[in-house]
Formats: C-alpha cells, structure tokens, sequence
C-alpha cells in the first residue's frame, strides 16, 4: 500500500483519488478551497461534478498543502492547467528530493510555450514528474467505467512504479518515454474539440466531425513530430484516442463550449455556463504560436482561434478550410509510373 496525496478535489482529482483507494492506496486529498473540503468531508460525494459516486469515509480531505504532499509516496496533480504553475511553486517547499509528481492536467503555457510537466519541473527542480493522459473522462473513471491511459516518465522505474499504483481490472495503464508527445496531443486535441463542439452546435454531421477529428489529428502530429515528439504518441491513446473521446463525448467541457459558441453564445458565456475551466481556450493562443514557431500549418486551429478572439464568424471560418487550395492527403504517397 502506498501514501499518496492527490492535489485538486475537483472531478479528475476526486476520481482518480477514488481509483487510488479501491487500489488499496491511502490518500489524502487538497483543495484551495475550505468550503469544498467541507462538503466533501461531510457529505461524501462531489454532487455538482461526480454525482452518485460515493467518497469512502477514510479518504482525507485537506487545505493543508504540507499535509497533502510531505513524505507521500508519489503525489498526483490535478489541477486546471491555468493554476499549474501558481500551484507547483506553492507545493515546492514540501516536495523532497526525487518526490514522484504526476501531472494529470492538459494544457500549454501560453506566455513561455511550456507544457505542465516543464513548468512543474521548472518550479519544483528536486521532483521527479511524470505525467498521466488518455482517453478518460472523470465521470466514467469515478464510475468504473473500463479506461485505458498512458503514464509517461523520464525514467522507466518511475512509469513501471506508477503503472503498478494506477492499473486495476478496470483502468488499464500503458508506459512510455515520450511525455512531449503525450503532452502535446493531449493539450491539443482539446482545441480541435472546440471546433467539433461548434460543428455540433451548427447544426453539422458527422462527416464534418469525422474530418475535424481526422485533418486534426494530421495537424497535431505535424506540430508535435516537428518539436520533437514521437509520432506512435500521436496515432496511440494520448493522440487520437484522446482526441476521439474529446469531440464525441457528452462529458466534454470543450466540445460543450464549442457547441455553445456554434449556437451563437460568445466565448465568455460558454465558459460561464460550462462552469468548469475550458481547457482547450488557454491552449488556443499557445498552438498558434508553436506553429508559428516551428513552421508548421494548423489551418483548423487558426481558424479556431479567429473564433475565439478575432470574432471570426464560424460559418465563414468552415467555408474558408473548405475552399482552401486542393492538395494530396498525404504528400509522402508517390504515384506509381504507368
């Protein structure tokens, strides 16, 4: 049995704190905020974002950070990507010298271009981070739901030590070096999202979805293999399946908030009525910038961002990637001579 601490009650937090313990594990969980260590501590069950799943008696709930992260096993954190940063240079002070860290969040730094694992590493020099991603939505895994995630370290030891703490019978956990590729698809697959939610809220079909998901996966390995990410990262669970359940799902924040914006609603009141933090919005500006920086095309993702904060009108931003200039899918097929 390990001692763990699990850093943000919100859903993704609490249902992996609930894997963790039917793991056998004991875990100790912190929130900011006083009055949701309350409510869960008393009321065992996160009503407005895990509702009906129960929270067993002995798991902790604690604003105290010290509590949470010193002398625990590994540390998992999951907070929204925005307070990623704020958070880990707040954790830093109790975090010991080859502490395990696994990050769970999704997101790029839009200001240094930074994914969460480097900032984490940037604050807390003495951790040794990792990262959790995949297809898995917090109200299927609180539920129980068969899930399948990848863990991604620097070392093996680490991501075979994780695998073993996280994986059950119904929470399969794959293992791999690449945490730039994990990370990437998985803070950027939420930006395609967006598009698919406003698609879905258009009016579209599922041709147009499927070819959101498909030209967007293209787009984020481009991107990705470009900055140095592993292109089986971007065809496996932490890409295209992670990108496939994001634009489908009816749990999905960003596929809501895009779908809010499809009907008319600006980004603001999207966001205001998702009430959860819409990751793929943060991520939006940063995409743009790393394609402009490495020299990579991200024509949906631009168009995406024009949406958000150019007051593009997205009728107008399909028929522009519809009528771009006709090309081959794949520029590496050769025709065959006759």
């Amino acid at each position: 049995m390990a001692n763990a601490g699990v850093i943000g009650a919100g859903s993704w937090g609490t249902a992996l704190a609930l894997l963790l313990h039917k793991n056998g594990h004991k875990v100790t969980v912190w929130s900011i905020d006083q009055k949701e260590v309350d409510m869960l501590s008393e009321e065992r069950e996160h009503k407005s974002k895990l509702p009906g799943v129960k929270i067993p008696e002995d798991m902790e709930f604690t604003t105290d950070m010290e509590k949470a992260v010193k002398e625990k096993d590994f540390i998992v954190l999951a907070v929204p990507s925005p307070f990623t940063r704020s958070t880990a240079r707040n954790m830093k002070p109790y975090v010991a010298e080859g502490q395990i860290l696994v990050d769970v969040a999704k997101g790029i730094e839009e200001n240094t271009l930074m994914t969460l694992s480097q900032q984490i590493k940037e604050e807390i020099p003495q951790a040794d981070v990792a990262v959790l991603s995949g297809p898995s939505h917090a109200e299927e895994v609180g539920r129980g739901l068969p899930t399948t995630v990848v863990i991604g370290a620097r070392r093996k030891d680490t991501a075979d030590y994780l695998q073993e703490m996280f994986m059950n019978e119904v929470f399969r956990v794959y293992t791999s070096p690449d945490m730039l590729g994990m990370e990437l698809g998985g803070s950027l697959k939420n930006v395609i999202a967006l598009a698919a939610g406003i698609a879905d809220g258009m009016g579209y079909g599922d041709n147009t979805k499927a070819a959101l998901i498909t030209r967007g996966i293209a787009e984020i390995a481009r991107l990705g293999v470009k900055m140095g990410g592993a292109i089986e990262s971007f065809t496996g669970l932490t890409g295209i399946g992670d990108l496939i359940v994001t634009c489908a799902s009816v749990h999905s924040r960003n596929r809501k908030a895009g779908y809010l914006m499809g009907q008319g609603k600006t980004m603001q009141e999207a966001m205001d009525e998702v009430q959860m933090v819409v990751e793929g919005v943060y991520s939006t500006k940063a995409a743009v910038k790393l394609g402009e920086k490495y020299g990579v095309p991200l024509p949906i993702i631009n168009k995406v961002n024009e949406i958000l904060f150019e007051d593009k009108d997205p009728k107008e931003a399909v028929n522009e990637l519809m009528l771009r200039d006709s090309k081959a899918e794949h520029n590496a097929l050769p025709w065959k001579e006759e």
